[in-house]
């Protein structure tokens, strides 16, 4: 076996495949149109068509019908319902910060709703963007108070 040396590196035997040189005369099988067929768009040198291109056809994006209105200007609002504020027991204030570590909340920077469904165990002091009046009328009800900034 040959010692290993930077000047005798390469490529192991049969890892590579020589290239198909076309157009090189009727013996290559691959003269004259070089595998492109006869004339057409195809084989031409700019002869690209867009993958979405359907030969003609209605292309997919114009067949299916545009439906409704999508509001680029709507709120979402992430919901909490007062039965779930128990997980909240022991604070003082139930902020968005203390939702989001509870896993009531994904996120404490988007808005928040709070919504009546459950039944409240506690007084509680609860910051959020907006509630329902029922919820607030349980969370009144208990002794706590329900701010919206």
């Amino acid at each position: 076996m040959e010692e290993l040396k930077l000047s005798n590196l390469g490529p192991n035997k049969g890892a590579l495949k020589k290239r198909n040189r076309v157009g090189r005369g009727p013996g290559s099988g691959n003269g004259k149109t070089c595998g492109k067929g006869h004339g057409g768009q195809r084989s031409r040198g700019v002869g690209k068509i867009h993958p979405w291109f359907e030969g003609g056809q209605m292309p997919l994006q114009r067949r299916i019908p545009k439906r409704g209105f999508k509001n680029p200007f709507r709120k979402e609002y992430q919901v909490v319902n007062v039965g779930d504020l128990a997980r909240c027991e022991g604070v003082d204030e139930i902020t968005l910060e203390v939702l989001a570590q509870k896993g009531l909340i994904r996120s404490p920077k988007k808005l928040v709703k709070l919504l009546a469904n459950g039944e409240v165990t506690g007084a509680f002091q609860v910051t959020v963007h907006k509630a329902s009046e029922q919820a607030k009328k349980k969370i009144e009800a208990a002794g706590g108070t329900v701010k919206l900034p």
